[in-house]
């Protein structure tokens, strides 16, 4: 991914995980950046698949999605959705005749007998459904896709857990470590002129698992702060089996945090304006840096466990 355009500025991090030494620069990311690639990994449609016709009478001409009430037909009998009648201005796609109101009651009542499956069965959710719960469960299903969880940018890239990982290194070149422990160093010159900025700067495995850890700065009411929080590439379940905990200080001083990883299905921005991390006022952030002032120089330190 090329670097972001404009007067941006450099930060190194010195991450130091299960005895490893690492030093990456990095330059902040702008909230209107595009993503480096953004059809990359995305997970397609998933139909259903069957010999009975009823099925494909059920597809929406025009956008080719399965209808719910309300269905509607023209003069000629040619069906399409309720969001689809819109678009088309009221005029039949296929035979031009104007739409008008007339609902294909008879497809309706058919659909209430059918059991069908969930549009994420690849993805590994296997439950036969009636077709009018379908939608509503596919809203909450375990299997459905993931938004990638990367900050700073609106990337429209989804799929399933290892397909966002492998999206995460290769298209954002996030860096990827391994341990359950990490020391990273945050350096930035002219802390002063950074009010809103966003940052994702690693993320582990460990567990078996994935976690996102992300550093913002960002006006918390009229006090500038900074904050650091972990999410967890898994669902809200999953994520309550594990804790952890963020440290930062100097000067026989610190700060320390400890909660729940949030589950990427939520956004970072949600995480953020939720305050669910640690915390730090710049002035504080300033104080553990050294006595200049000139130059953030911040030490977050932290360890991710397994519940029991």
């Amino acid at each position: 991914m090329a670097p972001p355009s404009g007067n941006a500025f450099r930060e190194a991090i010195e991450t130091n995980t299960t005895g490893l030494d690492y030093e990456v620069k990095m330059s902040k990311v702008e909230a209107n950046n595009k993503p480096a690639r953004s059809g990359a990994g995305s997970i397609g449609k998933y139909g259903i698949h069957s010999s009975n016709g009823v099925y494909e009478l059920l597809e929406c001409l025009v956008c080719t999605n399965l209808m719910y009430p309300p269905i509607f037909q023209c003069p000629n009998g040619h069906t399409l959705c309720s969001s689809c009648k819109l678009r088309v201005q009221n005029t039949c796609p296929t035979c031009r005749y104007e739409l008008g109101n007339i609902r294909c009651l008879a497809l309706e009542k058919v659909a209430e007998s059918l059991e069908v499956p969930c549009r994420y069965q690849t993805l590994g959710c296997h439950d036969i459904f009636p077709y009018y719960s379908k939608l509503k469960h596919e809203q909450h299903c375990r299997f459905r896709s993931y938004n990638c969880p990367y900050a700073g940018s609106e990337c429209s890239v989804t799929g399933d857990i290892q397909t966002l990982v492998d999206h995460l290194k290769d298209d954002h070149r996030v860096d990827m470590h391994d341990g359950f422990t990490f020391n990273h160093r945050y350096v930035k010159s002219n802390p002063h002129e950074v009010e809103n900025a966003t940052w994702m700067l690693t993320v582990f495995n460990c567990f078996g698992r994935q976690f996102c850890l992300h550093f913002e700065a960002f006006q918390l009411g009229m006090v500038p702060v900074y904050m650091a929080f972990l999410r967890f590439m898994g669902d809200e379940k999953e994520a309550k089996r594990f804790s952890y905990s963020l440290e930062v200080g100097a000067h026989s001083r610190k700060l320390t945090w400890q909660g729940i990883p949030r589950s990427i299905r939520e956004s970072h921005r949600k995480v953020r304006d939720s305050q669910d991390g640690l915390i730090i006022p710049r002035n504080m952030a300033l104080y553990f840096s050294g006595s200049d002032k000139e130059e953030l120089k911040l030490r977050v330190t932290g360890r991710i466990w397994k519940e029991e």
